[in-house]
């Protein structure tokens, strides 16, 4: 529009940094949590005791690099299970992994997007396909991490929105 706000040499400089040192962060995070995976997986399987607390480290890094505080407001969930939240924007995943363990569910399109899409394989998001006849074969999925302790988010409208419904 016309009269939006358009950043200057400063901003455009602060942003150009920002988004140099949360790619360093994440990437670094990500070759972190590939090297442990080489171990922690054979191991222990589904059970992921390391690479989630890399996770949340990169998230909680990452947060004050995009000019963000971070608090935890109420405890949470400490069990296995699932958990449904809204989903406005790319932020939300690395605020909902600051703060506890947590396994996304995403469309199946995602797992071929360049660089989100192998950040999502490598912290162990589960990917569905938008297809009934998968919906059997997903349910199995669901259970099986459900069984081995994980905690699964969801955000049904299946993209972002404003936040003000669903």
């Amino acid at each position: 529009p016309d009269d939006a706000v358009r950043p200057g040499p400063a901003g455009l400089a602060l942003a150009l940094c920002r988004g140099a040192a949360l790619g360093a962060v994440t990437s670094g995070g990500l070759a972190l949590l590939l090297a442990v995976r080489l171990v922690e997986r054979p191991l222990c399987g589904l059970d992921r005791p390391v690479s989630p607390r890399i996770t949340r480290a990169v998230c909680r890094a990452a947060l004050p690099i995009l000019g963000l505080r971070y608090a935890v407001s109420g405890r949470p969930m400490r069990h296995r299970g699932a958990i449904v939240s809204n989903h406005v924007s790319w932020i939300d995943i690395f605020a909902l992994n600051a703060c506890q363990t947590i396994y996304f569910v995403a469309k199946a399109e995602v797992a071929r997007w360049p660089f989100i899409g192998w950040l999502a394989r490598a912290t162990g998001t589960a990917f569905i396909a938008r297809d009934p006849r998968a919906a059997k074969a997903q349910q199995a999925l669901f259970e099986a991490r459900i069984r081995a302790g994980h905690r699964l988010m969801f955000f049904p409208e299946g993209t972002s929105t404003d936040g003000l419904r669903v």
